[in-house]
């Protein structure tokens, strides 16, 4: 596997980590059926190309950038959809997330 296809995974592993986070939120404590399916498939699907992106990315980098990519994802639809505050602070915070992601990619020998 390409390096470029393992990042290409793992940003798509973030993003289902973001989708199983956003769906626990509506899973009332897994009693509902549809969501906790949805969020179950989103956590294989999160994990398993996590594990494939492994092959060619070392393991600090390509945990980081995962739990970053599920972080930043997930206070933004806080923020979006649930209402959670958007203070400077807060934003400031995500933005330095967003910085240490871009930092390790840029940092990880292609």
């Amino acid at each position: 596997m390409t390096p470029t296809i393992a990042w290409i995974l793992l940003v798509a592993a973030g993003l289902f980590e973001v989708g199983w986070a956003f769906g626990l939120k509506h899973t009332d404590g897994l009693t509902r059926l549809w969501p906790t399916l949805w969020t179950a498939v989103a956590l294989v699907a999160s994990m398993a190309l996590l594990a494939f992106s492994l092959r060619a990315l070392p393991l600090g980098t390509a945990y980081a950038v995962w739990v970053g990519i599920g972080a930043v994802g997930t206070a933004a639809l806080g923020i979006a959809f649930f209402g959670e505050a958007a203070t400077p602070g807060r934003l400031v915070s995500i933005a330095l997330i967003v910085c240490g992601i871009v930092g390790l990619k840029l940092a990880t020998p292609s």
